[in-house]
């Protein structure tokens, strides 16, 4: 059976159907099986969703879907240690799109991401769509965030709910019993303040802190991953067993003390170097510009002047220019070094950013091409712990593979000529998935239909009546705002929200309170057979009520002011009167996300509101 009609025969019977009984045999293809063995001349038969054998002289089963693999390199499934799923990486599209994300990383055939931009809320329905085939994507690692008050990771204004904010040991142990109940994959540690000559450094962690995040997390058999990047802080990381310290290090030369810390505690690293490298997109490869959407297209194609090369302390080359001596000096060294991007971030793209990383390596930190590869397969699968299903090509390992034309493991840069992937036995074509990205239209997600009653704060356990959790967002910077909500009693039995706040020093501080309407505010909530919004308030202030919607940015979503006063009142706002500041067209109802209630003042100002009764009618 032809190729093409293989590609076609699978991706018709859709992503969620069951692959047992289909068998593919890939032949004529050069195998680089990521062992470190030298690429060879072999079969690779698949059945369902796992290899069956790799060899020179296997059967091959007179059903087998044949895949030619003349003039193209077999590769295990490519791994990233560090994505943000949630990012868009341009601030043309300052929303991302999550099954277009995904789809970047499978068009590129990075089959497993490690996401860090998730929280616990949002595990479960992302897995949920992923496991039925409403999103198509890799194996994602989802890890759960911890750094320090005042902590990178802490500063962006997602709120405690996002990033949970520790700093000794027993903090560590509270906490983790609330984080651990989501099942995360993994915990991201915010370790290292330091901010790159930059601008001012924030909080690091101490080493009683990292540690106790190491020691709960093994107890529940998950990683831990460490954004770090200073010296003295890997130290603290490597002595602490974290088993990737992600990130490189940027701010001195990595020393004896530090390799041999690397060797005793086993640690992994994953140097992000394609979020480092200074970006210049004047004529951006087909394999870049093949994943990216419209919008972001146009935006990194915009004319720009070039930035002048200055060797200066804080520069952006000359800080490059030390992770990449400490990437090569800690190889030259044997520290295991992954693939890592930090994919997400401006202009580090999803699914591209993967291969940039592995050309990276093996152009400027004396990688071997063929080390490059085991990098972002084999040593990223150990990193992980997932190496016994991933990472090498062999007998009963998951069909993970992708095909490039070319020679990679002796020329990098053929990396980028992806032609075929296989994702769990089941083939995909890259230049669908990129069909799929380029549409003007985002990807759908289910639209549950919602009854009337949002939250009457009768659950003690700050969930809401649609059994979704409030979260709390502010505006950012280490010395962001400050909220505690708590439930009180309103009268009698009822109970009603009370939120306290103090404004911080940010120039248009604000408060928000999100009341999702979907766990994780993953999928949609449709109101179509409502007319509008309403609640019980108190308090005296500025406030705002926010429709948080599908693929609208935060500073434009549809809002309507709205007033209280020292006495309970009844306020209800008709859909029609929700504006954007932007785009004033009107809003789809099947499309809801949150009911985001924001409360304004002057900085270093204080304010409260009391909420109730939160409703459609």
């Amino acid at each position: 059976m032809t190729f093409l009609r293989c590609c076609a025969l699978v991706l018709a019977a859709g992503f969620a159907a069951s692959a047992q009984e289909t068998v593919i045999a890939i032949r004529g293809a050069r195998i680089f099986d990521g062992t470190g063995s030298p690429a060879r001349s072999a079969i690779v038969l698949i059945r369902g969703s796992r290899i069956e054998a790799v060899g020179a002289d296997i059967a091959v089963p007179p059903n087998a879907h044949i895949i030619d693999g003349t003039g193209q390199t077999l590769l295990p499934g490519l791994i990233d240690l560090h994505t943000h799923i949630s990012a868009s990486a341009s601030t043309a599209v300052p929303v991302a799109d999550t099954g277009k994300v995904f789809k970047a990383y499978l068009a590129r055939g990075v089959t497993s991401i490690v996401d860090m931009s998730s929280y616990g809320e949002m595990f479960a329905p992302l897995r949920e769509l992923m496991a039925n085939g409403t999103l198509l994507g890799p194996h994602v690692v989802f890890a759960s965030r911890m750094s320090t008050p005042g902590g990178h990771g802490a500063e962006g204004g997602f709120g405690e709910t996002v990033t949970t904010e520790v700093a000794s040991a027993p903090a560590v142990h509270l906490a983790m019993k609330r984080i651990l109940a989501y099942k995360p994959d993994a915990i991201k540690a915010f370790t290292d303040g330091w901010r790159y000559g930059a601008i001012p450094n924030l909080s690091s962690m101490n080493f009683e802190t990292v540690a106790a995040i190491v020691q709960d997390a093994h107890a529940a058999h998950i990683k831990v991953l460490s954004h770090t990047v200073t010296l003295a802080g890997a130290k603290i990381a490597a002595r602490a067993g974290v088993d990737v310290i992600d990130h490189g290090i940027g701010d001195l030369p990595a020393d004896d003390e530090l390799i041999q810390l690397l060797k005793a505690h086993g640690n992994h690293y994953g140097f992000t170097l394609a979020v480092y490298q200074p970006k210049h997109f004047q004529d951006p490869p087909p394999s870049l510009t093949g994943v990216l959407e419209p919008a972001i297209l146009q935006n990194l194609l915009k004319p720009r002047q070039p930035e002048p090369r200055m060797e200066v302390p804080g520069d952006r080359n000359a800080r490059f220019a030390v992770f990449e001596g400490n990437a090569a000096a800690l190889h030259k060294a044997g520290i295991p070094i992954g693939d890592g991007t930090d994919s997400g971030m401006t202009q580090t793209f999803h699914g591209w950013a993967t291969l940039r990383e592995i050309e990276l390596l093996a152009n400027d930190c004396g990688f071997t091409p063929a080390e490059a590869l085991s990098a972002a397969t084999k040593v990223s699968a150990e990193a992980l712990g997932v190496d016994a299903e991933r990472g090498t090509i062999a007998a009963g390992k998951l069909a993970d593979l992708v095909l490039v034309a070319g020679n990679p493991d002796q020329n990098i840069s053929a990396v980028e000529n992806t032609k075929l992937v296989i994702f769990g036995g089941k083939v995909l074509d890259p230049k669908v998935l990129e069909a799929a990205i380029q549409s003007p239209e985002m990807t759908r997600m289910p639209s549950r239909k919602l009854g009337a009653l949002v939250d009457d704060v009768e659950r003690a356990d700050k969930r809401t009546s649609l059994d979704t959790l409030r979260i709390e967002t502010l505006d950012a910077g280490a010395d962001h705002s400050r909220v505690i909500t708590s439930r009180v009693i309103r009268e009698g039995s009822n109970h009603a929200l009370l939120a306290n706040v103090h404004f911080g020093p940010a120039e248009h501080p604000f408060v928000r309170l999100e009341v999702p309407v979907t766990r994780g505010a993953v999928e949609l909530g449709d109101v179509s057979g409502f007319q509008g919004v309403s609640f019980d308030a108190r308090g005296e202030g500025q406030y705002k009520l926010l429709l948080k919607t599908y693929g609208v940015r935060n500073t434009d979503w549809y809002g309507r002011d709205f007033s209280s006063g020292g006495a309970w009142k009844n306020i209800r706002i008709p859909f029609s009167e929700f504006k954007r500041r932007e785009q004033p067209q009107p809003w789809q109802t099947k499309d809801l996300r949150a009911l985001v209630f924001e409360m304004l003042g002057p900085p270093d100002s204080v304010a409260s509101l009391e909420l109730d009764n939160i409703a459609f009618y």
